[in-house]
């Protein structure tokens, strides 16, 4: 069994090299609504399985998109990002773990644009460990992880 990493990629991979060209093309605000997009649709449901009673994740991806229809402010969403990461880091199971981070990350795009390469090498690490478990190889996981970044590279183009 590989060790689990928190994050699947490498900046030098090529599809990360296409996917890093695609993100700096767009605004901040195109880069917010992509990455709280994905997360909502394809990592929070991870994360939500490991405590579906938990709706801090759910509740930081509304304040996101308050945030972006002027609704909410930067600061209100700080102090959700900070419950979120105390969350993420409290989680045990990889891919909830992975899945949290994921979303957390991405919610952070709205003031860190360079969250927006963050969030899909965390969101590659809990695809692979949810789809594939907990025992494979290093190159299964990163096999699976190519596929994510692609998935992610289609959904902003």
């Amino acid at each position: 069994m590989a060790k689990l990493r928190k994050m699947l990629g490498k900046a030098d991979d090529a599809e990360i090299v296409t996917l890093m060209r695609q993100i700096e093309t767009q605004s901040k605000t195109t880069l917010a609504r992509w990455a709280a997009e994905c997360v909502k649709n394809w990592y929070l449901p991870i994360a939500q399985a490991a405590d579906p009673t938990d709706l801090c994740l759910s509740q930081l991806l509304d304040t996101v998109r308050a945030c972006l229809e002027g609704k909410a402010t930067q600061k209100q969403l700080k102090e959700q990002l900070r419950e979120g990461r105390g969350l993420a880091q409290r989680m045990t199971e990889p891919a909830a773990q992975a899945a949290a981070r994921a979303i957390v990350t991405a919610c952070g795009v709205l003031q860190t644009p360079t969250n927006a390469l963050g969030f899909c090498f965390y969101g590659a690490a809990a695809a692979a460990y949810h789809d594939l478990g907990l025992e494979r190889s290093a190159a299964d996981y990163d096999s699976r992880a190519r596929v994510e970044f692609e998935r992610l590279l289609q959904a902003l183009e």
